[in-house]
């Protein structure tokens, strides 16, 4: 695992804000190693986490996908104002990315929307996010969840064919890690069907005289657990029957002679208590230590002597923290040797309510819907929130996953949980058996504990994105290869508003370009000083991830039966998308400082309020008094007047059109004066990167499209896409008799998307929107979090009946 440590004024605060939260209750003198490492550890590997709300689970190629991101630290899950830019990929069955986006983010919220194109064909896609820092960790720290897309246009694959010896996934999971011969232990197991989805079976425990020694099955969802000792001389193996009576045999993980188990029990409303029990050669040190630790964050410590082989800890709950605590146990010489997970439900959750007057609407009727947030049984708290109003037609199927079961749950857990909703809102005796049961066979930890102590800190590959969108990429011999270093590279695109990045390579010839304010596609231009430096090869690399998780998309068939919902979908999709208003289709930027990069220029020359000459080199000469312009050995040259000295600067200045850097000044004297607005002129030095100009001469043209010039043909031509720009909702609204009686159609699905909702200090929000014209069963999805990183969801639904007249 890669990390390194901050030193980032931006962090500091919330580094501190960490430290504060270190609530450790500790004997003295107890693992000062472990917690010296931990806290170097998080303070290097700095959490971060996202979620993402989308607006629906199942599409239409054509439809358009929306959705919000929450971003936040991934101990106290604050809202996160560090990284600046998400990314978001729509991945295929084959992990394959068919498409990819940049989100800005501001103050740890982010929003936008993709169009889904005809090219996909139908099937499961997995839709993931991440900052460029988080891509230094394993990708199963991404958000990922899984949603359907459907093409109608295209036929769909055959269902998988049936296998009849279906081949299940039996895992075990010993308590704390490892089974010991002659000690009591707990075995969680967990049983997969091919589908991925958890399996109903019997199990009978056997020894290798095939004598059953006691009888399991799943408590939910294929997961569950039981309590044996093994004893010495014995082989142990499971037999699996399915509810058609197959068989199959598993084997139990391999026993060791010696080792340390543990078990944990709820032993009250509250304490934890933990059993260890141990089978050490003789003479081996007592001395045990357990670690509470919450999201890498220590809660609770504690020092034990084994006697007789026994040892036990009794843990406060009011010590932990919310969510899944890691109980890692040390032995006499501070090594791990244990670690088991505990899950506390979160006790302070945001609780959301909607309400609407009615549970039935006619088409094109009002809807009014009232927003309640509060913190527990306690005062109503100020909550960012993001609401969706979807159809619940039969195309529908998955459930997509809420923001509080992910920051609370799943995204500290490895591997896919099954009905995650379950384990925190169910709180009875059989739920509570089921979340310790998940614990047990989810065990995961974000780091390896011989790396913590190690002190273990590679440089980062990776950096966060504090002030704006990375662009990296490489610069190289033509011939060779061989990587260039220490050569400044310049990165621009033709724009009104000129906009220049430079980057010195490093010794291994990588670059590193950062961009801010840039939205939307550009067409971008990379080039080196040819009149200094000699010919390169560039390249600029993809800034999304390339690496996936191992996590399995599950498989997709078609149901035949659903042709004909299939093709009304399809029908009303075309109809909204051909008689959408224009505006609906556009994106919008950010409203932006209108000034170059070099700021406000000490002349500037309107060229239609001058007479108009026939070169570049006359205009120059005749009205721009501040630039000389020389010729010497048949090239020109641009001297700007050095006004300090009384002279002019010696070296050449800083030459752009639209934005863009010209190194050849014949190129720009020959260009065609009538094809350029303004110009500008800055006559002091100016320093950019490492690099110091001497002065700046920058045209435009009049679209600030370079109006056809001739650029380097050694400069590197691409097409990049900035940062997504915004698009606006639209919703059309019938408050109007004359709207309401309109006979465009109105088939919209999606009814309602805000990704921007936040109730005031009183908890209350209102907002409203009107019903299409498809009659069914619309759901209503608010999800949220407060800025203290309380987080909740809710959702309700309401029938849409055709108007009567």
């Amino acid at each position: 695992m890669k990390y390194f440590n901050f030193r980032f004024s931006s962090l500091l605060s919330l580094l501190a804000l960490l430290a504060g939260a270190e609530l450790v209750q500790a004997q003295p003198g107890t693992l000062e190693v472990p917690l010296r490492q931990l806290k170097k550890y998080r303070d290097q590997a700095f959490q971060e986490k996202i979620f993402v709300h989308l607006d629906r689970p199942t599409y239409l190629i054509g439809e358009t996908m929306w959705f919000k991101m929450y971003y936040v630290e991934g101990t106290r899950h604050h809202f996160l104002d560090a990284s600046q830019i998400a990314y978001l990929d729509v991945l295929d069955k084959d992990q394959n990315p068919v498409l990819q986006t940049k989100i800005a983010l501001h103050e740890g919220r982010g929003n936008g929307a993709l169009i889904l194109p005809a090219t996909l064909a139908s099937g499961h896609y997995t839709v993931r996010s991440y900052t460029n820092w988080m891509k230094n960790f394993s990708p199963d720290f991404y958000f990922q969840t899984t949603v359907t897309i459907l093409n109608p246009f295209r036929s769909f694959e055959p269902p998988p064919p049936v296998v009849q010896a279906q081949p299940y996934d039996l895992q075990f999971f010993p308590e704390g890690g490892q089974l010991v011969r002659n000690v009591e232990g707990r075995v969680g197991f967990r049983a997969l069907a091919p589908n991925g989805a958890g399996l109903g079976f019997q199990g009978t425990l056997r020894n290798q005289h095939n004598d059953t020694l006691l009888r399991f099955s799943p408590l939910t969802f294929g997961i569950g657990s039981f309590t044996f000792t093994p004893t010495d001389g014995n082989d142990y193996h499971v037999l699996l029957t399915d509810s058609l009576g197959r068989t199959s045999t598993h084997r139990l993980p391999a026993i060791r002679e010696q080792g340390y188990g543990i078990q944990v029990l709820d032993a009250s409303p509250s304490a934890l208590k933990v059993i260890v029990t141990a089978r050490m050669p003789e003479g081996t040190p007592p001395q045990l230590y357990l670690l509470a630790h919450t999201r890498s964050v220590p809660r609770y410590t504690q020092a034990q002597n084994l006697r007789a082989g026994r040892a036990e800890f009794l843990v406060p709950k009011d010590s932990l923290s919310d969510g899944i605590t890691h109980l890692t146990l040390f032995n006499f010489n501070q090594q791990p040797v244990a670690e088991r997970l505990y899950c506390q439900r979160p006790a302070s959750a945001l609780r959301l309510e909607a309400k609407i007057p009615k549970k039935a609407y006619q088409n094109r009727e009002k809807v009014p819907i009232e927003l309640t947030t509060q913190v527990g049984t306690q005062a109503p708290a100020a909550a960012d929130l993001s609401v969706a109003v979807y159809l619940l037609d039969s195309l529908s199927t998955e459930e997509l996953p809420t923001i509080e079961n992910y920051l609370w749950l799943t995204s500290d857990l490895k591997g896919t949980v099954e009905s995650p909703d379950y384990y925190l809102t169910h709180t009875d005796a059989t739920a509570t058996t089921a979340l310790d049961n998940l614990m047990l066979t989810h065990g995961w930890s974000r780091f390896r504990w011989d790396e913590v102590l190690a002190g273990q800190s590679d440089a980062p590959e990776f950096l966060p994105e504090f002030g704006g969108h990375f662009v990296q990429g490489r610069l190289s011999a033509i011939q060779s290869g061989t990587p260039i270093g220490y050569i400044d590279t310049y990165l621009s695109y033709p724009a009104r508003r000129a906009q220049l990045f430079v980057s010195r390579t490093d010794p291994q010839g990588n670059i590193r370009f950062e961009l801010k304010n840039v939205y939307g596609p550009k067409e971008i231009i990379l080039q080196t000083n040819t009149g200094l430096d000699s010919v390169y090869r560039m390249e600029i690399l993809s800034p999304f991830s390339d690496k996936v998780s191992a996590r399995p998309l599950p498989a997709f068939s078609f149901d035949k039966g659903l042709k004909d919902p299939l093709l009304n979908r399809s029908i009303h999709m075309q109809t909204t998308n051909a008689y959408s208003p224009a505006p609906s289709q556009l994106t919008t930027e950010p409203a932006l400082d209108s000034l170059a990069f070099y700021g406000i220029p000490n002349r500037k020359y309107f060229l239609d309020d001058y007479t108009r000459f026939p070169t570049m080199e006359e205009v120059m000469r005749e009205y721009v008094p501040e630039v000389s312009v020389r010729r010497r050995q048949g090239k020109f040259h641009y001297r700007i007047i050095d006004k300090e000295r009384k002279g002019f600067f010696e070296g050449d200045p800083l030459v752009l059109l639209d934005g863009v850097p010209v190194f050849n000044t014949n190129q720009i004297i020959a260009f065609d004066p009538l094809k350029v607005k303004k110009m500008e002129v800055m006559d002091t030095q100016y320093i950019l990167g490492s690099t110091t100009f001497q002065g700046v001469v920058s045209y435009f043209t009049y679209k600030g499209d370079l109006a056809g010039f001739p650029l380097n043909p050694h400069a590197l031509v691409m097409s990049y896409e900035g940062v997504q720009a915004q698009r606006e909702f639209y919703a059309p609204r019938y408050d109007l008799k004359a709207n309401q009686a309109s006979r465009m159609a109105d088939f919209r699905n999606l009814l309602y998307w805000a990704p921007t909702v936040v109730t005031d200090a009183t908890g209350k929000h209102k907002l409203d929107f009107y019903t299409s014209d498809q009659p069914g069963t619309y759901r209503v999805v608010v999800q949220g979090m407060t800025g203290q990183g309380q987080a909740g969801s809710t959702s309700l639904t309401f029938t849409v009946n055709k108007r009567t007249l």
